[in-house]
């Protein structure tokens, strides 16, 4: 199956109608879901769909509850809810890394709703090197065996963009930042998917983006989280959203990562307690 023209994140465009765009996340919410076709290399159920509603239409993602596989080490809630959390928590910190998402009713039941993003295959963001160190403009993740006992650095882009995303997911404590999860689009943005691995109370922390690891907070990111601080307040904006979809000790265990970043004023690094880097890392 061919993927869909990718429509543009923020809102939708209408036909040539003289109407004003819809918000992406109104039409995401309230459109006619129609599935086009499974994702097939999603491990949960995914479904590739387009939503509808007066007149426009985009393509998006639909992951249903009912299709999720259970997880020993996330008994709480539900991996949609967790990837609607994980939008929230990217709209308040104004950068805008994960596509609108919404938890709504579909064909197969309550679900998670995520506008589809056409990914540019130009940006390379990782990397394999026959080297003991990164190149100019790289940061290194770590060495990985590539075949007859050869082993090759891992790297990753020294972008901002990049560490932008960096700084989320040590707020929603993402254990799955794989390189097939980043989606890189030919306008210059950058996106995450694929979030319902999140939010839990132990550190699990486990990306391919450690290049930062222990290096001192951009000032963006520390003026960033001192906002979170307060949207995440007992009666603070953030709270109210996430309250519905992520546990009190989950929206509790989000708080002290922020006070925690705040504090130390560092990007993490591993906890040695937990596999640092997902598997496997595409």
């Amino acid at each position: 199956m061919s993927a869909p023209e990718r429509i543009p994140p923020r809102s939708v465009t209408p036909e040539a109608s003289g109407e004003a765009a819809l918000p992406a996340t109104e039409l995401l919410a309230h459109g006619e879901l129609t599935v086009r076709g499974r994702i097939r290399e999603a491990s949960n159920a995914a479904l590739l769909c387009t939503v509808a509603l007066d007149g426009q239409e985009a393509p998006c993602v639909y992951k249903p509850v009912a299709g999720e596989r259970p997880l020993w080490d996330f008994p709480d809630g539900t991996l949609a809810a967790r990837e609607v959390a994980a939008y929230e928590v990217s709209e308040a910190t104004g950068w805008g890394l994960v596509p609108p998402t919404v938890l709504r009713d579909g064909p197969y039941g309550e679900g998670m709703v995520q506008l589809w993003i056409e990914a540019s295959p130009e940006a390379e963001l990782l990397a394999l090197v026959d080297a003991e160190e990164p190149g100019e403009g790289w940061k290194a993740i770590g060495f990985a065996e590539v075949g007859e006992g050869r082993t090759a650095l891992l790297v990753h882009a020294d972008d901002d963009r990049l560490r932008r995303l960096a700084v989320l997911d040590a707020v929603i404590n993402n254990a799955d930042r794989k390189g097939g999860h980043l989606l890189p689009t030919r306008d210059g943005r950058l996106y995450g998917i694929d979030h319902g691995v999140t939010f839990h109370t132990d550190d699990k922390l486990r990306t391919l983006l450690w290049g930062w690891a222990g290096e001192p907070l951009p000032a963006e990111a520390l003026e960033m989280l001192k906002r979170l601080q307060d949207d995440l307040g007992d009666s603070g904006p953030l709270t109210r959203r996430l309250a519905p979809l992520i546990t009190p000790a989950e929206l509790d265990a989000t708080r002290a990562r922020v006070a925690a970043l705040l504090t130390g004023g560092v990007h993490p690094e591993p906890s040695g307690t937990w596999p640092a880097i997902p598997w496997p890392p595409v």
